[in-house]
């Protein structure tokens, strides 16, 4: 790590308070150190407080396990792709003050016998909205959660279908930070590089950003799907928008 990375995110530990709680501006010289960093396909967008990021819609129907992949990975079960490296996302987020948690896990308990016990994720909050034109061709923001719809589960023959009141779909991620890995003699790989699972839906245990709860997928569950209205066409270009959210004050 250079000298420039390294005041970077020393400025940051202060501005954003990593041993307390977040301050609300970031110093000049730290913000104008920032708007010379290039991180390819992201923008730190200081005025937000967000970082975008270069995104393409890519699915208009099907069932959902991610909000956004990777280029060329699961562009089936994702609402967007994303061309850059998921490293280089994490990276911004802990330049604006986000703290990294785990994704969700299983821990052994018991000296006797195996028992696996589910771990839920953890991490700072992190609003997620897509950026794109409006008719009049002014760029607009809209919450994810609008494009996403619950989805009954299919019948299964003999089978009463299960009756679940529909819910809106979480204002909120969490700032996982997915898994450094050894890799033999080679340097660490980050995770989700290789699984391409940038924000998840389902729990994959590799993501970069996650639901605040586990979410597994099991016959006749729960599921999610594209929600069309309003989604600009498959392969038209957006912003996919980060906002790391603020924690309050202690008094």
């Amino acid at each position: 790590m250079d000298k420039l990375w390294v005041a970077l995110i020393l400025g940051l530990s202060v501005a954003s308070g990593w041993g307390g709680e977040r301050l609300p501006e970031i110093p000049p010289k730290t913000a104008e150190a920032l708007r010379k960093l290039k991180l390819p396909g992201i923008h730190l967008n200081l005025n937000e407080r967000a970082i975008d990021v270069n995104a393409t819609v890519c699915l208009h129907q099907g069932l959902l396990e991610l909000v956004a992949c990777t280029k060329g990975t699961k562009e089936h079960e994702s609402i967007v792709s994303l061309d850059a490296r998921p490293v280089h996302i994490h990276t911004a987020l802990l330049l604006l003050g986000a703290q990294p948690g785990t994704p969700a896990s299983r821990l052994v308990q018991g000296a006797e016998g195996v028992r696996w016990v589910p771990v839920k994720p953890a991490g700072d909050r992190v609003q997620v909205s897509l950026v794109f034109p409006s008719a009049a061709g002014k760029l607009q923001e809209h919450p994810i959660q609008n494009f996403i719809a619950f989805a009954q589960p299919k019948k299964i023959s003999g089978l009463s279908p299960v009756k679940i009141k529909p819910k809106r779909f979480s204002a909120d991620y969490l700032f996982a930070g997915s898994h450094l890995m050894k890799m033999g003699n080679g340097p660490n790989r980050y995770l989700c590089e290789q699984s391409g699972n940038v924000i998840s839906i389902s729990s994959f245990g590799d993501e970069l950003l996650c639901l605040p709860e586990i979410h597994g997928q099991e016959d006749d569950g729960l599921f999610w799907e594209v929600n069309p209205e309003g989604l600009p066409a498959m392969g038209q270009q957006v912003i996919l928008r980060l906002r790391p959210i603020r924690k309050l004050v202690k008094p």
